[in-house]
């Protein structure tokens, strides 16, 4: 199967997870893909990208950054079908459903995400620590 080989899941799926593990000590999920590849994602960066409309908005221009999740962790993974995972935060964010998709997406762009996400918090003048 082609990498744009549609696989008919309706949700653009082309590598699946063949592991998936959750490490609430260390605040981070881990996904093995099908085509040997693992990502490791840290909860905070989960969170600040989450997929939920209250995150990105409803279009481009809408995209929330959302600040003071440094310390935030992994409640539960709740499955969606076969085709994603829903994760419950322990701030009580639980509105994100992460598709096998979006997340190896994230995964291969994490370190560009993640810059990303750092400069919008200096550009507002915001901080990844909780406010006082």
């Amino acid at each position: 199967m082609s990498a744009g080989a549609d696989t008919g899941d309706g949700f653009g799926t082309v590598h699946w997870p063949t592991e998936i593990r959750l490490k609430k000590e260390e605040k981070r999920l881990e996904v093995d893909f099908d085509d040997g590849r693992t990502f490791s994602y840290p909860a905070e960066f989960l969170r600040v990208v989450s997929p939920s409309a209250e995150v990105q908005g409803h279009n481009p221009s809408q995209k929330q950054t959302v600040a003071g999740r440094r310390h935030v962790g992994i409640m539960r993974l709740e499955p969606v079908g076969n085709y994603a995972i829903r994760i419950v935060f322990d701030d009580l964010h639980d509105s994100g459903i992460f598709t096998w998709k979006y997340l190896y997406e994230i995964g291969t762009e994490q370190e560009a995400l993640w810059a990303e996400y750092l400069e919008e918090l200096q550009a507002k003048g915001l901080s990844r620590d909780p406010r006082r």
